[in-house]
């Protein structure tokens, strides 16, 4: 039997998705997970930024992680192996609804990109902020350009990935296979960092 929280956070993280999370209010999610109780998403998450952060680590955490073992089991790695060690585990949300859901969701915060490493949950994205940190020293410019060129990887990255997910949510069948995709993402992300 799926908890109250459980609910909330399925219709939340679906609601998001499709309809954008401005447009999606506390009341609708409630309603769509049958709770009576008009103030379940205050009671389970403090707020309506709470429910956003608990999805985000829900589905986060187990990528960071995967991140991680990708990273420690490289040593010596080049900018493309850095890369996908990012983009792999990510790009693994395709494959169901609801990390089709995150991915989307996460394309909505673009907007928060450049503050990232500020505003994130530490405890599912350390392995994305290590990783980021050591491609973001590996880039031969200056400060500020490196960190520009950090974001524009990262919004590459999700906006890609998210357009995927959404094309896929459409039942459209993507020209490129799985492999063949990531491969081209890598190398693209890979070129954002050289230009």
């Amino acid at each position: 039997m799926t908890s109250t929280r459980d609910r909330l956070l399925d219709v939340a993280e679906q609601r998001f998705a499709r309809s954008g999370i401005a447009a999606v209010t506390t009341r609708e999610i409630v309603e769509a997970a049958g709770q009576r109780n008009t103030s379940a998403v205050s009671y389970h998450f403090g707020s309506r930024e709470g429910l956003l952060a608990a999805i985000l680590r829900r589905r986060g955490g187990p990528i960071d992680i995967e991140r991680g073992r990708r990273r420690a089991s490289l040593g010596d790695a080049s900018h493309r192996d850095l890369i996908a060690c990012l983009v792999v585990p990510y790009s693994a949300m395709l494959d169901d609804g609801g990390g089709r859901a995150y991915l989307r969701i996460v394309d909505q915060l673009r907007g928060r990109f450049t503050a990232w490493r500020i505003e994130s949950d530490v405890e599912s994205t350390a392995q994305l902020a290590a990783i980021l940190d050591e491609i973001e020293r590996g880039i031969d410019a200056s400060p500020a350009l490196r960190r520009e060129r950090i974001v524009a990887l990262i919004m590459l990255m999700t906006s890609s990935i998210a357009d995927r997910a959404r094309r896929l949510d459409d039942g459209e069948v993507p020209e490129l296979d799985h492999d063949d995709y990531l491969a081209n993402l890598v190398d693209m992300c890979a070129a954002v960092l050289q230009a």
